[in-house]
């Protein structure tokens, strides 16, 4: 079971990874677009958002307080579907569409980080391969 729960943190944290080096590297281009649906102090959001993704993916991955990465990942998942992508404002049906895909996966993600969360802070280093035991 050791080595099933690391390659599903690694699975799960790729895509943060993905996504953090693109809030690091297209700073301007993500903060526009976080300015245009209201977030303030966008390219702050975006680099700290960035930031976090990180911080909390090589938690999670490496089992360094596994637990508190993915509650990190979880409290930055949860208000960016509401925020970022609020499909219920869009007119256009394809805009729309998009947006509730981005949203459904923000928030499956969410539940994901969330059961991440509630594994590592219950059975601690007890469950696959970690560096530290469970924060929480």
């Amino acid at each position: 079971m050791d080595i099933i729960a690391l390659i599903g943190r690694i699975l799960f944290v790729f895509l943060f990874f993905g996504s953090a080096f693109g809030h690091l590297t297209q700073t301007e281009a993500m903060a526009g677009y976080a300015s245009s649906k209201g977030v303030p102090s966008a390219k702050a959001a975006t680099l700290g958002s960035g930031v976090l993704m990180v911080v909390g993916g090589l938690m999670l991955l490496l089992g360094v307080w596994a637990d508190l990465g993915a509650l990190l990942l979880a409290l930055f998942l949860i208000p960016t579907a509401f925020l970022m992508h609020n499909f219920w404002k869009e007119t256009d049906p394809q805009a729309k569409q998009m947006e509730m895909i981005q949203f459904n996966k923000d928030l499956a993600l969410a539940g994901g980080a969330l059961m991440f969360f509630g594994l590592y802070a219950g059975a601690g280093s007890e469950l696959g391969l970690t560096i530290t035991g469970p924060l929480f």
